[in-house]
């Protein structure tokens, strides 16, 4: 396990996932017939769209911790993409359509927004990123003579 071979884009999908799970907890909107509410409250199953796109950056940062190699890195930053897009979309219509009569936006939808586009260009950013430097060359002993 490196530190080192963590990337800008990484971190910041990273980041952009606390966000998203932050966002879950936090007060969403507050009208005068609901009172508050939460990101549970709103997304309800839906809100597995954004989690899944957490997770997917989750596991993009823990591959790239803990493999030698590039292909489950890239794997996850693959998968971290579309995942994030659709994230985003769900964060833009969960503060575009006010549930319950909602009177005012709270930080909650503009922190999913906010998270969703992190994983979504950090995602965007690992997977530009070819740098070999990162990771130490292959050097495989040579083979013995026949």
């Amino acid at each position: 396990m490196s530190i080192r071979t963590v990337r800008r884009g990484e971190l910041l999908a990273f980041a952009g996932a606390v966000c998203v799970i932050v966002s879950l907890f936090v007060a969403a909107y507050e009208g005068p017939t609901a009172g508050t509410l939460d990101g549970w409250d709103t997304f309800g199953p839906a809100a597995a769209l954004p989690l899944a796109a957490a997770g997917a950056a989750l596991w993009l940062l823990l591959a790239t911790l803990t493999e030698r190699g590039t292909a489950l890195p890239v794997a996850a930053g693959v998968w971290c993409l579309p995942l994030g897009l659709i994230a985003v979309v769900s964060a833009l219509v969960r503060l575009l359509e006010r549930p319950d009569h909602a009177a005012r936006v709270c930080a909650g939808p503009w922190l999913a927004l906010a998270g969703a586009l992190a994983v979504l260009i950090g995602s965007w950013q690992s997977i530009r990123d070819e740098r070999r430097s990162l990771y130490p060359p292959a050097s495989p002993s040579p083979r013995p003579r026949p």
